[in-house]
């Protein structure tokens, strides 16, 4: 036969009384399922605890891998664009010089283009200044004002001074067929011609006001150091002479012995 229920008799240690207390069967059957059920759940709880805490241990980190990638997609897309830019340059070099080369497609890698953007990379050529009649070339020393070439040029590469990031570069390169006349920027005179592992051959002249003009990569000389010569005089044949990877012209200018920007002194095609 199974008890009613459960007494448990609680007597102090000394004293002579006793308490009684009874608990029905149906309320102790209550209390231990009651237990079981709180074990059960405390041990549910733990084992879900653990992967909860691993992946938010791991949120930062797939935060910061979502952050990379981005940022890695970004330049992959701006390396793209680049290389297309510099694929248009490239034929349109080449057309210059006389190759018979097709434009790539703008934006061909995939990287859609701008009609405006595409206006920036594609510039005219530079239009040069027709040479001047006989009985009307210039006389007499002269600061540089004149555009060096008298055939249509394209400028492949400016100034470059002080930026860490670039190969230091103290003037215009002018790409231009072998054999363009180089005309004087200035009168001035002959202050030294020869070759040089970079410039190949070259021409240096100084005009006044301290202003001294340089021209390098030629295919000939046509002066010799001590020559005055008249702004817009043919000094030289453009070439690729040097170090040099397709035919150009090397234009500089300096002032005080430090190299200047042409372009704040020589205007394009004048």
């Amino acid at each position: 036969m199974e008890p009613r229920g459960y007494t448990i008799m609680i007597h102090r240690d000394g004293g002579l009384e006793s308490r009684q207390l009874h608990i029905p069967r149906w309320a102790a059957r209550t209390a231990l399922a009651g237990a079981v059920a709180l074990g059960v759940g405390i041990v549910a709880l733990a084992a879900s605890y653990g992967p909860v805490t691993v992946a938010a241990a791991r949120v930062p980190f797939l935060e910061r891998e979502v952050s990379r990638l981005g940022a890695e997609n970004r330049r992959v897309t701006e390396l793209a664009r680049m290389l297309d830019e510099a694929e248009v340059r490239y034929a349109q070099l080449r057309g210059m010089l006389g190759a018979d080369v097709a434009l790539p497609e703008v934006g061909a890698r995939g990287t859609a283009v701008p009609a405006s953007e595409e206006r920036l990379w594609v510039a005219p050529p530079i239009l040069a200044r027709a040479p001047l009649a006989v009985g009307e070339e210039e006389t007499g020393p002269s600061i540089p004002h004149r555009w060096p070439l008298s055939v249509p040029s394209y400028r492949t590469r400016g100034l470059a001074l002080g930026d860490p990031s670039q190969e230091t570069h103290a003037g215009l390169d002018l790409a231009a067929p072998t054999g363009s006349d180089v005309r004087a920027s200035g009168g001035g005179t002959v202050r030294e011609t020869g070759g040089d592992p970079a410039y190949g051959l070259f021409v240096l002249l100084q005009h006044p006001q301290g202003y001294e003009t340089m021209y390098g990569h030629l295919s000939r000389v046509l002066v010799l150091r001590g020559d005055s010569v008249r702004a817009g005089q043919v000094i030289g044949l453009s070439g690729n002479t040097g170090r040099s990877t397709a035919p150009h012209l090397h234009f500089e200018v300096r002032r005080g012995g430090r190299s200047v920007d042409p372009l704040s002194v020589v205007r394009q095609g004048a």
